[in-house]
């Protein structure tokens, strides 16, 4: 990491200086020609930089040389920011106009003695540059001037595309592993079947395979996945299996409860576990889970992946399956796909030879294929591959055969500002969900972002290193929104041990007594719950650190809080007064100390997920670097800062689910960098709005904002509605996602006043998503059915409105939520283009005047995934006239109804949906029985029946469920007793249901 690290801080500091010593200032005097001359002695450096690095691995010296120079190089960069964070906080206190303060503060002796001691900090700075550099012509560093020299030697231009990675080659292995899995002939309850290999191999990958067969689901009643990783953790391992079993995490980790809690889900029924990435080779400690786990119903398995023929050893009862390389022919699709255009063979027989023998050394493991291919996609010349296989790939397969340097050359040929990113990586543990967003606001915050073009703001450019880093297998697991933009992603194994490697001692996930933490440590991570009770010594050591983490979000914590104190902060805060990044979330910190205001040089804050936090202290406004204030579900918070405006740089400020927030503070018109602004509340429900706050004007110049913005309490404007214009939301054409949540009221004016409001809050055409909640008005105003690019439309709590736009307005529509529209008559359509329906989810709550036939939705929505009604008193069930056949969704897989009074049966075209899989109907009086064609619904997995008196049946049909495995009747009296266990009449029909209970 040490040559991405250093060329990225020197071009920081060759920037920075030769901005800073352009500015005409006062400030300048005396030191301006010291920057200039800091400049070209850091130009000189960096210029062998690259060379230096690539030499390091074999020579001693030059490492310690780039150890030295670092230290120092950071400490320019630091320097240079003090100067820069000065100057911001003149230029803001100018701003402010506090005449008297202004006056003393740039007075001449005030300016000249500033002068004089930052010109002796930058004259001691440059000397000491001056000597690493004089010793820089002992080791005869070739200079390349530039990085695109450097990377042009390396590497082609990167692009950020990214295709699709199938898995390949591994059909016959699910298929021993699933007949292990569905073998009933054993002896034990509870079987444990290891899947051993070497990392990299795709154990995980088959693992999930199977986990998620339809053949496999259908055989066992309960399906669970835990990743273990290390240490090996029995209390942990029973709570995440609880919050796998109910998807919630447990509310105490008191082992005696968390027993009772697994065994009330496992025993007694077929289960299947997969403990993915298993080390422990203690036995003790895996007969104690091995306890836990053996109630479960004959059949019972335990798949368990792991890289230990020691753990197979201690934990199987069955034979290991063991999991080989990819066949020969199997690597080269897999490599084909990753190295060549559309995966499609080259015509230059020569490229195809280099790349068969180049896959040779790959050991046939998936992982180091996908890594090469990727590397030689960039690569298409017959002397590229030549070389890098007869040099590169040579050399690190003659010295080590395992396939971790093959991913190491994976890093090597990286581009130098993703080195960097990469490495940062090696701060989240191991089989965490990193959220991209986060990440790249991270990388912002550390200045690994080269912002070149200024047409693009530095969050997509941000977006485009982490696809390319996607792109070469660096990233996996990937989870995206609704929008088809990826979310959430996670690092192979083997990939989070490279990113430690290469890091080194830069990047260190502590131990909890923090003994691995060395003075040149900058970025350091926690996930002990006993750091802030006691600040261990050795942490203060690294008294230059940029980044600390405490802790981060996830599973592992299960709901346990850090009882930290704030002596234990003021500690923290003021031993690290270079931090650049600062994450307290889930600290269940109560107040944040004042002295918060001495990190001048912060640029990310992360207090989310603190509901104690009830207000910020006003030193968090002299934080002027800061970027991003992350403060989502803070739910008590009650104020932000009235100085939060002095915050002329922040970008994201990020207030999802804070409900107790008040009032905006005036003024954020000012903050005209920010991205990301999530909620603007006008005032709390019941409250009236002080003149001093904030309004909708204050949006009018923020542009540049995009993803979510949710406006709270639009109440509040009613009595002046046209304050709404003000806003110019058709201006923000960045913007995804518009909430608007005024406060239902009953009277006249209130329905007259809203619909002016509404109409003037027009937003861009870009909008993905519109959500209307609490809106008094009849109609709503024109401008929606204009956005023909949405993709959900939510209305909830709009009790007086009478009509939505016809569907049809909107093409790419997937889900659409009518919630207590009480007024509501009617949904429109486009009888005459049925086939184009995009629509996947549709609720309809609450809808009493709504008048719609279940055959009619069927008919306009083939697309359906997920149809929910409740509550719709004029909704009908039809039959449809002899002869006559609809097809109806052929995608459906949830089907619930509630509330129906008129439901005298289910739409005949449910007969046709092979697809659904869970089937809800509970409060229909009117339904009298279920079609014999239920049989038909091959698919159905889960059936609930809740208040249907008059249902006193089950069809014969119900035998040919053979998919049904969870089956509940609920207050159906005369049902219940025909399907009474072994004596009722129905009973016979449903014998095969596996999990099934009636009351």
């Amino acid at each position: 990491m040490a040559e991405a690290v250093l060329f990225n801080v020197a071009a920081s500091v060759i920037t920075s200086s030769a901005s800073l010593a352009g500015q005409q200032i006062g400030l300048l005097w005396g030191f301006k020609d010291e920057l200039k001359k800091l400049g070209n002695t850091v130009s000189t450096i960096q210029a062998v930089l690259l060379d230096a690095e690539e030499q390091q691995a074999h020579n001693h010296a030059v490492k310690d040389w780039l150890g030295k120079l670092k230290d120092a190089m950071y400490e320019a960069n630091d320097l240079l920011d003090d100067y820069s964070t000065e100057l911001l906080r003149r230029q803001m206190m100018t701003r402010d106009k506090k005449a008297k303060r202004v006056h003393i503060f740039f007075s001449k002796l005030n300016q000249l003695a500033y002068g004089f001691k930052m010109g002796h900090r930058i004259k001691a700075v440059r000397e000491r540059l001056d000597e690493i550099a004089a010793n820089r012509i002992k080791f005869s560093f070739i200079e390349l001037r530039t990085m695109a020299q450097f990377e042009h030697r390396k590497r082609e231009d990167t692009h950020s595309f990214v295709r699709g990675k199938e898995v390949i080659g591994r059909e016959d292995d699910m298929k021993a592993v699933k007949e292990l899995l569905l073998d009933s002939d054993v002896q034990e309850n509870v079987s444990i079947i290891p899947i051993i290999g070497i990392g990299g191999l795709g154990k995980t990958t088959l693992a999930q395979y199977v986990h998620n067969d339809e053949e496999v689901k259908k055989h066992f009643e309960l399906r669970l996945w835990v990743c273990v990783s290390d240490p090996f953790d029995v209390k942990t391992i029973v709570a995440k299996l609880i919050e796998s079993a109910t998807k919630k995490r447990p509310e105490s980790l008191e082992m005696d409860l968390l027993q009772s809690q697994l065994r009330a889900k496992i025993d007694g029924k077929r289960y299947l576990l997969v403990l993915d990435d298993v080390w422990n080779e203690n036995r003790g400690t895996w007969l104690d889970l091995e306890k836990l786990l053996s109630g479960g119903l004959k059949g019972s398995k335990v798949l368990i992946t792991t890289r230990s023929k020691r753990v197979a050893e201690i934990t199987c009862t069955l034979p290991s399956y063991l999991l080989g390389g990819l066949s020969e022919s199997n690597s080269w699709d897999l490599f084909k796909r990753m190295a060549f255009k559309d995966g499609e063979e080259p015509k230059n027989p020569k490229l195809v030879e280099i790349g068969r023998e180049i896959i040779k050394k790959c050991a046939q493991v998936p992982l180091a294929i996908r890594s090469i291919g990727s590397l030689l996609f960039f690569k298409n010349s017959e002397p590229d591959w030549l070389y890098f296989k007869d040099n590169k790939l040579y050399k690190i397969t003659q010295q080590d055969n395992s396939v971790f340097p093959i991913l190491k050359l994976s890093y090597d040929h990286l581009p130098s500002q993703l080195k960097q990113c990469f490495a940062f990586c090696s701060l989240f543990p191991k089989d965490h969900e990193i959220e991209v967003d986060v990440l790249i606001q991270l990388w912002t915050a550390h200045g690994f972002i080269h912002w070149s073009d200024k047409t693009k703001c530095l969050e997509d450019v941000g977006r485009e290193y982490f696809m390319d880093l996607l792109w070469r297998s660096f990233f996996q697991d990937i989870q995206r929104d609704e929008y088809g933009d990826i979310e959430r992603c996670k690092m192979h194994d083997l990939i989070h041990d490279l990113a430690q490697l290469v890091a080194g001692d830069e990047c260190i996930i502590s131990n909890p007594d923090a003994k691995n933490i060395v003075e040149r440590t900058r970025h350091v991570a926690f996930y002990s719950l006993n750091l802030l009770r006691d600040t261990p010594t050795p942490l203060l050591k690294a008294h230059k650190m940029r980044t600390l983490f405490l802790p981060i979000p996830g599973p592992f914590f299960f709901g346990q809080v850090l009882q930290g104190n704030k002596s234990a902060y003021d500690t923290l805060i003021s031993s690290f007064k270079c931090l650049r990044a600062l994450n307290l979330s889930s600290s269940n910190i109560k107040k944040v100390p004042n002295s918060i205001g001495k990190l001048k040089h912060l640029r990310f804050l992360d207090l989310s997920r603190n509901p104690n936090i009830k207000l910020l202290p006003n030193s968090i406004t002299k934080l002027q670097n800061l970027q991003t204030l992350r403060l989502e579900h803070c739910v008590w918070l009650e104020e932000l800062p009235e100085d939060i405006t002095n915050l002329i740089n922040l970008r994201h400020l990020v207030l999802y689910g804070c409900d107790n927030l008040t009032y905006m503070p005036h003024g954020l018109e000012k903050l005209t960098a920010l991205q990301t602004l999530t909620q603007y509340t006008l005032g709390k429900k019941g409250s009236c709005v002080p003149k001093r706050k904030g309004g909708l004007a204050d949006l009018e110049s923020l542009d540049e904002l995009r993803g979510e913005l949710h406006i709270i309490g639009l109440k509040h404007l009613r009595s002046s509605p046209l304050e709404a214009k003000a806003a110019i939301l058709e201006r923000k054409q960045y913007l995804l996602t518009l909430r608007l949540e005024f406060d239902d009221q009953d009277s006249d004016r209130a329905i007259e006043n809203d619909e002016q409001l509404l109409q003037n809050l027009q937003p861009h055409l870009n909008l993905k998503e519109l959500n209307i909640e609490g809106y008094a008005g009849v109609r709503l105003p024109g401008w929606v059915s204009s956005l023909s690019n949405l993709v959900s439309i939510s209305i909830s709590n709009c009790k007086w409105c009478q009509h939505i736009p016809p569907l049809d307005r909107f093409p790419f529509l997937k889900s659409l939520w009518l919630d207590n529209l009480r007024a509501l008559e009617y949904i429109s359509n486009d009888a005459n283009d049925v086939s184009s329906s995009s629509l996947e989810t549709l609720h309809i709550l609450w809808c009493y005047e709504l008048r719609i036939s279940l055959s009619s939705l069927f008919q306009h929505h083939t697309s359906l995934k997920d149809l929910r009604i409740v509550d719709c008193r004029e909704l009908i069930s039809n039959e449809d006239e002899e002869g006559t056949q609809w097809v109806g969704p052929t995608t459906l897989r949830l089907l619930s109804i509630e509330d129906v009074p008129n439901l005298v049966s289910l739409p005949r075209e449910l007969r046709h949906v092979t697809t659904l899989q869970e089937l809800e109907i509970r409060n229909c009086p009117a339904l009298k029985s279920l079609p014999e064609w239920i049989g038909d619904l091959t698919s159905l997995q889960k059936l609930q029946i809740g208040n249907c008196p008059n249902l006193i049946s089950l069809p014969e049909g119900m035998r040919r469920l053979t998919s049904l495995c969870v089956l509940r009747i609920v207050e159906c009296p005369r049902l219940e007793k025909r399907c009474e266990r072994g004596t009722g009449e129905d009973w016979p029909k449903i014998a095969h249901v596996s999990d099934f209970w009636s009351y």
